[in-house]
């Protein structure tokens, strides 16, 4: 089964045709800010979020709720509490992989 993974640089201007058909969303956290009206789309349209915050702090926001995956620094402890607070689903500290290994 091959799934569709696109990032915010392989959408063109219609962000919503662009993301069709895909199973996953991939950002960056420096993609977090101008990424908060698609991920409205990402609920609407049935796509996971996944967020590299590694190398950063995620900070609480509104994003939070349309992510799926995440991964952070930080020990598996820290990493656990993240996910109690944030809702995320799947909370990955310290991966030395790239993110699409984790994607489901």
């Amino acid at each position: 089964m091959n799934v569709r993974v696109v990032t915010l640089q392989d959408l063109g201007d219609d962000v919503r045709a662009s993301m069709h058909g895909a199973r996953w969303l991939l950002l960056d956290a420096k993609d977090i800010e101008d990424s908060t009206p698609l991920l409205m789309f990402t609920e609407l349209d049935d796509i996971l979020v996944a967020v590299d915050h590694r190398g950063s702090t995620p900070l609480p926001g509104l994003w939070q709720r349309a992510v799926h995956l995440i991964l952070v620094d930080g020990t598996e402890q820290q990493a656990l509490e993240f996910r109690r607070q944030s809702g995320i689903t799947k909370v990955i500290a310290n991966a030395e992989e790239d993110i699409r290994t984790y994607l489901w």
